[in-house]
């Protein structure tokens, strides 16, 4: 362990940069390296790539090579450009070209103008005076990175070669047994459907590295121990960082302040500690140490840890050449190398619902390490200004290492999740962690349509050929008709077996062609015109296939007939078996969203006539399938979406049933759970079901939210509990017996007013200063202002703890409030919702337990 000084002059901290960034040159001659970033140079007026060499764990960068210049389409005739002055006078303006394209949308070939320009912010970007300004202009709003990656055909995440200066693929052949394998789940699909599930294959099937890395987290000085240090501002000293790398190495970077106790017994023993007397020297330690390592990996490294350090640094006298960190208007990086933010990675809710299962339910570091590696954050009772070095070592250190852990847990999950996301998605390693679905979803039609040479159409053209809606929705703020939910059958429901289709949604796209392009295609024709949607006055094209309907239905076969049965294939090795899941993991995040992306305004293909069909066909899908049941005798309890839940059913009817769906749907069922018993209640999408292990599933119910006191939750997951150890109707009664205990020792505790303030709190951090929040006023601004009024500074990032009180106000910060002031009678209305939707679950309700309405009255007055 180094406990000695460091200190860096601002010279040698340049000349040290300087010699690392020399090393990202590409020689002549580069061996199997891995894509992993892509940027443009605007000083070279260049795209370049990040190359990651694993042997030498390196990122290199390499330059483009081929005159590759940004440009949008124009429909306009040459000449009429030409006379359009503000265009040819433009500065960054360089040459028209033209060039054919076929228009998906109209079904024909097109000629249209290609206007090349010097710099990508001469065709967009700008705050005004950009090309894309001046004309209507196809394509112009494309970044000009994915245009490179799209127009060069590369795949970030896969191996390239450098070979005398020039880029080279190095293909990743199948096993022919593989392939042969993978041919025969295909069947009789068309040739073009097999050339794309075969590429899917090549590029999931490409080993992933391992991948040198270090979590970087840093500590920052507190005047208020609530409150986040404005990394914008970086008023207060950096007083210690700790970086975690892969190959085991820690290390701990203290500043030396006045008072502090050294405490060296709470050193962690297995990290290098470097004492620094200023803050100069440990920041440039510190960003030598960042420039040797090819990945950064943070939690809120953009907004946060990275910003932070770009700041201070600056604040410090440092100038850019001594920085190794570049800020964008939202994200970090790093020179040398890429950066990757947990924080957006794990707040991506496909992430957090198909990739890990809801295990987590808030996006903080503690929350997601304790749900996913069983170790949280170190507990501190002051702030960390108040730490000596060895807890605040230890306590930094802790952070670094979840960071870290985060990408290493089940063979490095995370690391491969993100490559086979990027392979599919045709986007950064960087891009694809901090970007959501639909952009990866929109990133792979845009990718397949600027290889078959397609026209990108504009949003604005896709509404006005194929118009909006024609179904109402049911719920409110919905543009249409969504997903059929069935009336519950109330009450206890033993031996259950829920029948799910697969991939409901993705499969629907397939079967039926969907796409922008062949909803209310341009066809007149009685083929097409007769092919109609259930339920809506749409019709799908019978002559051309949709790219939507090849790309997602090629996926979506791979990943349930391929990698999910191999997933859990016990003859396969463990290495295989954990790769394959990673695969159908990243296969089933963008699936699962295939459908809605569709729907959504804020998508760059957003066609509602697609989303509307996919989501009246799954409602004739499901409906067919109840039908079916009943004939068959089935005792259908619940439908809710793509799941009908059958009480009982025998082995002979469920394979009945789906060998039905295969045949008349041409859709998979699929047996996804069986329940030792399941509670329904009169509510939809209000269920509580119990696992033959004794797990239980809870669907709606309020007691699982995360905005409930601690007191609330505590008693909710006690009645859980309870609930799990039932095996027959018989020890329901017994059951609800122990619930109307809990129910009334909750009552009593809040009537006689025992419990600690903190149980009771509500805690919201605030997103900007009490004073602008203009419009309305939340509750826990509300606990702000009563602070600020008592001379505490309130700014946006402090977390705000408050309680419902007796009173105008209704709410009081906890430091201020009393127990005699609390209102009771709120949370005792919060007691009855909790329970009461589970109450109703088993067929009774406080009303029945009690005699009467009122939840005091049942309870009595002890």
């Amino acid at each position: 362990m180094n406990t000695g000084s460091v200190p860096e002059s601002a010279p040698s901290i340049v000349r040290e940069i300087r010699k690392l960034e020399s090393l990202l040159e590409t020689p002549e001659n580069l061996p199997e390296s891995y894509i992993v970033g892509v940027g443009y140079d605007g000083e070279k007026r260049q795209a370049f790539l990040k190359l990651y060499e694993p042997k030498l764990h390196r990122i290199f960068l390499w330059y483009d090579d081929t005159g590759h210049k940004p440009y949008c389409l124009a429909q306009d005739p040459i000449s009429a450009l030409e006379a359009n002055q503000s265009i040819v006078r433009h500065l960054g303006f360089e040459r028209f070209e033209q060039v054919k394209k076929y228009d998906a949308l109209r079904d024909e070939e097109i000629q249209l103008v290609r206007i090349v320009a010097k710099d990508p912010l001469a065709i967009g970007g700008r705050a005004y005076g950009s090309i894309r300004d001046m004309i209507k202009a196809w394509e112009a709003d494309i970044k000009y990175v994915e245009n490179y990656i799209y127009d060069r055909s590369i795949c970030p995440g896969m191996p390239y070669q450098v070979k005398k200066g020039k880029l080279v693929r190095v293909d990743h052949k199948l096993p022919s047994d593989m392939v042969h394998a993978v041919e025969s789940l295909l069947g009789k699909e068309s040739e073009d459907y097999r050339r794309l599930a075969l590429e899917w294959i090549r590029l999931l099937e490409c080993p992933v590295p391992e991948f040198y890395r270090a979590s970087l987290d840093i500590e920052v000085a507190q005047d208020i121990a609530t409150r986040m240090p404005d990394p914008s501002m970086a008023e207060q000293p950096i007083i210690c960082v700790s970086l975690a790398d892969s190959k085991g190495k820690k290390q701990v970077f203290l500043l030396k302040r006045f008072g502090v106790n050294e405490d060296e017994e709470k050193l962690p023993k297995d990290a290098e500690i470097h004492y620094f007397e200023k803050e100069e020297d440990l920041i440039s330690s510190l960003f030598v140490a960042i420039s040797s390592y090819p990945i950064i990996i943070t939690f809120n490294g953009d907004d946060f840890d990275l910003r932070y350090l770009w700041n201070r640094a600056q604040l410090k006298a440092f100038n850019r050449q001594q920085i190794p960190v570049e800020m964008g208007r939202e994200t970090a990086t790093t020179k040398n190398g890429i950066h990757i933010d947990l924080y957006k990675f794990f707040f991506n809710r496909s992430i957090q619902i198909y990739a890990f299962g809801q295990k987590y339910r808030e996006n903080t570091l503690d929350e997601i390490g304790t749900a996913l590696l069983g170790v949280g954050k170190i507990p501190i009772e002051k702030s960390v200004s108040e730490l000596s070095y060895g807890e605040l070592a230890s306590y930094c250190l802790r952070d670094a290492e979840i960071t870290l852990s985060l990408t290493e847990f089940k063979e490095d999950l995370v690391m491969k999740l993100i490559a086979a996301l990027s392979r599919i998605s045709f986007m950064s390693f960087e891009d694809v962690s901090r970007q959501g679905v639909s952009n990866w979803i929109r990133s792979t039609l845009y990718n397949e349509h600027r290889r078959r040479n397609f026209l990108i159409p504009r949003a604005d053209d896709i509404i006005a050929l194929k118009g909006t809606t024609s179904t109402e929705a049911v719920i409110k703020g919905k543009k249409y008709k969504g997903a059929i939910v069935v009336e519950p059958t109330p009450g206890i429901h033993f031996s259950v077996a829920v029948l799910d289709f697969a991939s409901l949604y993705p499969s629907i796209i397939k079967v039926w062609n969907l796409g922008y392009e062949t909803i209310r295609c341009p066809h007149k024709d009685a083929a097409c015109k007769d092919n109609k949607v259930p339920g809506t006055p749409h019709w799908v094209c019978k002559k051309n296939r949709a790219l939507e309907s090849l790309l997602i239905g090629s996926l979506r076969d791979l990943r349930v007939n391929w990698y999910k049965p191999r997933s859990k294939d016990k003859t396969l090795s463990d290495d295989v078996r954990s790769l394959y899941n990673v695969i159908q993991n990243a296969l089933k995040v963008i699936l699962n969203a295939s459908y809605g992306v569709f729907g959504s305004d804020r998508f760059a293909l957003y066609c509602p006539p697609v989303a509307e069909a996919t989501a009246a066909i799954g409602r004739y899908a499901i409906t067919s399938t109840i039908e079916k049941a009943h004939s068959t005798g089935m005792n259908v309890v619940y439908g809710d979406t793509d799941s009908i839940f059958l009480g009982n059913p025998s082995p002979e009817q469920l394979n009945e049933l789906i060998d039905w769906s295969k045949t008349f749907l041409k859709m998979e069922l699929e047996v996804d759970k069986r329940y030792r018993y399941l509670v329904l209640s009169s509510r939809k999408k209000n269920y509580l079901g119990v696992l033959p292990d004794g797990s239980v599933d809870i669907k709606g119910l309020t007691g699982k939210k995360r905005h409930i006191p601690e007191f609330l939750k505590r008693v909710f997951y006690e009645m859980i509990e309870i609930l799990s150890k039932v095996q027959s109707t018989e020890e329901f009664e017994e059951a609800k017996t122990k619930i109307k205990g809990i129910v009334k020792n909750c009552y009593l505790m809040l009537r006689d007013r025992r419990f600690k303030l903190e149980d009771l709190a509500f805690n919201v951090m605030i997103s900007k200063s009490p004073s602008d929040y203009t419009k309305t006023t939340p509750q826990h601004v509300k606990a702000a202002e009563i602070l600020s009024d008592h001379g505490t500074e309130v700014r946006a990032g402090d977390l705000i703890s408050f309680v419902k009180v007796l009173g105008e106000s209704g709410v009081k910060p906890v430091q201020l409030a009393t127990v005699e002031e609390v209102d009771t009678g709120k949370y005792i209305e919060y007691l009855e919702s909790t329970f009461e939707q589970v109450l109703d679950a088993l067929g009774t309700d406080f009303q029945e337990l009690a005699g009467t309405k009122k939840l005091e009255s049942f309870l009595g007055d002890n």
